[in-house]
């Protein structure tokens, strides 16, 4: 199963037609979809196995799926700069974006220095990376410091402003992410979210607001045993 051309040909007997208008309801571009649910990908790609070659050569399709399929295949570990950069720069829908994130880029030593750079990209999905970023890193890497979540915070107060939604939203993710890690982080990012508040910017607030909600509820009080 290591053949682009049989991958795709598995792809297309996945496919469900009518699945494209409920991805399309979810903001995911369907323009070179075939319209295949998530679990399903995963199944293949068990059944394929970590396959670095092939994750790269899937990438090169631009079919959604595939490159879906090319972030649960590729392997972490021969993930390098370039492949990060020329990725984020094709991403153009949200899914892809996160699963690349979380599946591999997160992994890589090069995972702080790309929050840095592309949070303040002005490009909708470079950007949201950077976020995509601090957010899986608060939920997966469980040895990574309080200081590295501490260091995201004032970056998540100043790109605040961005009111596109899929810059917006993953900036609410990420500091939803950070505060819910323990009880040491949760009351900085509660008044990360006040700071926000206080700017007084009407795009900003829903950051914050929806944030505090959540930080602020018996469910996560009760996680983190505060």
């Amino acid at each position: 199963m290591n053949d682009v051309e049989f991958i795709l040909t598995e792809l297309k007997s996945m496919s469900e037609p009518a699945y494209l208008e409920k991805m399309a309801h979810f903001g995911i571009d369907i323009a070179k979809a075939f319209g295949i649910r998530v679990p399903d990908i995963r199944t293949l790609a068990k059944q394929v196995g970590k396959n670095q070659a092939l994750s790269l050569e899937l990438w090169k399709t631009e079919i959604h799926e595939a490159r879906l399929l090319a972030t649960f295949i590729g392997d972490y570990k021969q993930v390098d700069e370039a492949q990060i950069n020329a990725w984020t720069k094709d991403f153009n829908s949200w899914d892809i974006c996160d699963q690349a994130c979380a599946n591999l880029f997160v992994k890589t030593p090069y995972f702080m220095p790309k929050v840095l750079e592309f949070s303040q990209a002005e490009a909708v999905f470079v950007k949201r990376t950077g976020f995509v970023l601090m957010a899986v890193a608060a939920v997966h890497l469980k040895k990574e410091p309080d200081e590295t979540f501490l260091s995201f915070l004032p970056i998540i107060e100043r790109e605040a402003y961005d009111s596109r939604n899929f810059v917006k939203k993953a900036i609410n993710w990420a500091l939803r992410q950070i505060g819910k890690r323990n009880a040491f982080l949760h009351p900085y990012a509660i008044q990360t979210a006040h700071n926000i508040l206080s700017q007084n910017n009407k795009k900003a607030n829903w950051i914050a607001l929806d944030a505090l909600r959540e930080l602020e509820g018996q469910k996560v009080s009760e996680k983190l045993k505060l």
